[in-house]
């Protein structure tokens, strides 16, 4: 018999529903599985133990003639760069150790209205500003399955708290990769929504951001299975007026596509693993059998893509960059500058850059016509070494070649979904799975289709 630690959300909440355990039993369980295995790994940052279980028990009492939730009675945990009343929004820095919200985040509001329960705050990187998860505030995060490699980030925090079960859902954002990349390399699931889905917004200042925040950062969902991302969206999806993008758009899209997907096994200027292409390979076989029409193709001008995400970024980094140097370590401010530098944009209008990014969101929507889904690698390379991202006269080129599949969904502001599909030599493996503009109900549908014939490799014991 499954531990509680070990179920979904979605099978939680119904065991708390049923009667079968009550919310302080899930929510003890939890508590019990932080303090056998997160001094291994440092993933949760605070843990809210007292107000999680003071929450469990007014769940608990509670009965059938009250309105409950979907998520009554279930944990979650949250990255430390979303508010969530009670605890500090420290983003990783030093400077913001106790920078306490007044508000709750929209994403955060949403999941406690659904009854959920706030167990814990999660690592990241500073500032959410690298695909490692490590600050001089929190320490480093380890990745579970080997110490020695990075767990991705930002959302680094959530994604070990998840693979090693001590929440079964987390919330955390994307801007560049930040929910996808560590549901990578920690074998968890994770959606980047389409921008202006999910409302985010924060009552901490800076209130507004630049145009790269506003067009490309999110926040989304992350849990170990298909049908709690689903769960999760439906919670967490809708307008606030607190952001100026936010939108409320139905889930479910228009019934009438074709069943083709696109398979993406080539990236221009990087080389895909064997162990990577396969999992595509194995992905396309398995909705070919459930009567899709499979075809390998390729997205329209993806280099241009990721030239138009590093301009993007660049508009607003290079100076916000500066602004927080004296908060953020050496390493971390000449690989961001020197990213900046790359991609300057300072001799091109916001007009000419944004006239582009619009120009390829219609010709990839017009991929989409044909193939309502596309199917390829998450990350273009096997989980790297901790630090490896900052080392000098390679790091930065590395960081680039990792991620040309994942970026093109913040610029276009797709929907993204990473799927974990096993394990290999040792190492969880996943695909990531794109859809149009609102289309995140494909994405969950042929995550789930995929999902039935895979392995779920977590939630695991931290290897040693």
């Amino acid at each position: 018999m499954a531990k509680l630690y070990e179920h979904s959300a979605t099978e939680l909440a119904a065991l708390i529903a049923s009667g079968d355990v009550s919310s302080r039993e899930v929510v003890q369980a939890h508590l019990n599985r932080i303090d056998e295995v997160n001094t291994s790994v440092n993933a949760i940052t605070v843990v809210l133990r007292e107000s999680a279980l003071a929450a469990a028990d007014l769940a608990d009492r509670l009965d059938n003639t009250h309105v409950r939730g979907p998520l009554h009675g279930v944990p979650f945990t949250i990255k430390e760069s979303i508010d969530c009343m009670g605890s500090a929004t420290t983003y990783g820095v030093q400077a913001l150790e106790n920078s306490m919200p007044h508000m709750d985040a929209p994403v955060v509001a949403r999941m406690k209205a659904a009854g959920a329960i706030p167990i814990g705050r999660t690592n990241l990187p500073e500032f959410g500003l690298r695909l490692c998860t490590d600050n001089p505030l929190r320490g480093a995060t380890l990745n579970p399955w080997n110490a020695y490699l990075t767990p991705g980030g930002s959302s680094g925090g959530d994604a070990v708290a998840l693979a090693t079960g001590m929440t079964p859902f987390g919330l955390g954002n994307d801007s560049g990769g930040s929910l996808r990349s560590p549901a990578y390399c920690c074998g968890i699931a994770a959606l980047k929504p389409t921008t202006g889905r999910i409302a985010r917004a924060s009552s901490i200042g800076p209130m507004d951001f630049g145009m790269a925040s506003q067009a490309m950062l999110v926040d989304g969902p992350m849990a170990r299975t298909i049908a709690d991302l689903q769960l999760g969206l439906s919670v967490l999806a809708g307008r606030d007026i607190r952001d100026p993008r936010s939108v409320d758009v139905p889930l479910k899209g228009s019934d009438t596509y074709v069943r083709r997907a696109a398979l993406v096994t080539h990236i221009p200027g990087v080389e895909l693993s064997a162990v990577t292409l396969n999992e595509i390979q194995r992905a396309g076989n398995i909705l070919s059998s459930e009567g899709w029409e499979v075809d390998e193709a390729q997205p329209p001008e993806l280099e241009e893509v990721n030239e138009v995400w590093g301009r993007v970024l660049s508009i607003d980094y290079f100076h916000m960059i500066r602004t927080i140097q004296p908060y953020i370590t050496r390493d971390l401010f000449h690989n961001m500058m020197d990213m900046c530098r790359m991609f300057d944009a300072r001799d091109l209008p916001n007009s000419e850059i944004h006239a582009d990014r619009s120009r390829l969101t219609r010709l990839w929507s017009a991929f989409f016509e044909r193939y309502p889904v596309m199917i390829g690698p998450n990350w273009t390379q096997l989980p790297w070494p901790v630090d490896a991202d900052l080392a000098p006269g390679t790091g930065l080129k590395l960081l680039l070649d990792t991620t040309p599949f994942v970026t093109p969904a913040n610029v276009l502001g797709l929907p993204a979904l990473a799927l974990p599909t096993g394990i290999k030599d040792g190492l969880p493996t996943g695909i990531q799975i794109y859809a149009d503009l609102w289309r995140e109900d494909l994405c969950l549908q042929v995550a789930d289709i995929i999902e039935r014939d895979v392995d779920t490799p977590t939630p695991i014991d931290p290897v040693g």
